[in-house]
């Protein structure tokens, strides 16, 4: 389709959402790590079980649609029965599904997620194989959005950077995933350069810039990532917020004070309120706002993308953010 705004360009996963009903956590004091405690050899009840489709590209895709914005996904799937559910899902949810390729006598990526107090704990499964560039992307394409992909990643970003070079009119946005992140600013520099927005969270900040670890996010860590080529440095910092520069202005947003029932998704729902915002001409101010609301909604629900916030439901939440006494600062 040449009408697109975006393409969301990366790997989904089915995931499996248990709540274990018999089970406790331990913590090391000096650490200050925790674990999950089950009987070894035994059977372990669940009392809850729940399944839907994730991975970042796919939350991308499914939270930009909900806020108006028509994006196709390129995604390398396994003909597996996870990537039919895979597929139906985005269909279900109007993402265009031309570039999807599905190869056959391959598997789709899989995982399991633990949820206990609130937090997660994954087991994932990632298919091996070899992903394929379409063989025509959309001419005059707006905006590219490329996030994290499997170990065999590298053939198909140099695929994507030689068109991007060639693309010079397509802004891209950029989150890298951890195969990505393990090979620092000597593997993705290239990337970096060429991307309009990165996001990141403060520790894959630190990691990325080489600066030392502090306790909270600093103007030098926002400056010293757009270093390194994003013009707008987006770095998310848990319950502390999220930290934009845009080249002229250091700004924070606190999170929307919520009582979270599963966190999965949080920080992609964030990127794609942020994206939707900014494709659609609002602020970096209203970018950040969108972004908050649209993490907000989804820790309130099971999997990644139940609660994306619908083009229709985002005035109300910006009232309720607005209401709460939450505002967006410069630094």
């Amino acid at each position: 389709m040449s009408n697109l705004d975006l393409l969301s360009v990366g790997d989904a996963n089915l995931d499996v959402f248990i709540v274990p009903s018999e089970s406790e956590s331990l913590c090391d004091i000096d650490t200050k790590k925790c674990f999950i405690a089950f009987s070894y050899a035994d059977k372990i009840p669940v009392k809850n079980l729940e399944f839907a489709v994730g991975g970042n590209s796919a939350n991308n895709a499914v939270g930009v649609k909900r806020l108006g914005v028509n994006v196709g996904s390129v995604l390398t799937l396994g003909d597996d029965i996870n990537g039919i559910q895979i597929i139906e899902k985005l269909k279900k949810e109007n993402v265009d599904l031309t570039y999807i390729i599905q190869q056959p006598a391959t598997l789709s990526n899989f995982n399991v997620v633990v949820s206990y107090t609130g937090e997660r704990t994954i087991f994932t499964y990632h298919a091996p194989r070899s992903y394929e560039f379409p063989v025509q992307l959309p001419p005059k394409l707006p905006w590219m959005y490329l996030t994290s992909m499997g170990e065999s990643y590298r053939p198909f970003y140099n695929h994507i950077t030689e068109w991007l070079v060639k693309n010079p009119e397509t802004k891209l946005v950029f989150n890298p995933g951890s195969w990505q992140l393990r090979g620092g600013i000597k593997e993705i520099g290239n990337v970096m350069k060429l991307s309009y927005i990165v996001f990141v969270n403060k520790q894959e900040a630190e990691k990325l810039t080489g600066l030392e670890a502090k306790s909270e996010v600093t103007k030098e860590l926002l400056m010293a990532l757009s270093g390194l080529g994003p013009k707008i440095s987006v770095i998310t910092d848990g319950g502390n917020g999220a930290y934009v520069f845009d080249g002229h202005r250091f700004l924070h947003c606190e999170v929307l004070p919520m009582d979270a029932y599963e966190r999965t998704g949080a920080g992609d729902a964030f990127g794609s309120g942020f994206l939707g915002a900014v494709i659609k001409g609002k602020t970096i101010d209203e970018a950040l706002i969108w972004g908050t609301v649209n993490s907000a909604s989804v820790i309130g629900y099971i999997g990644a993308q139940k609660g994306l916030l619908k083009e229709e439901d985002i005035d109300t939440w910006v009232e309720r953010f607005k209401s709460s006494g939450v505002v967006v600062t410069e630094m």
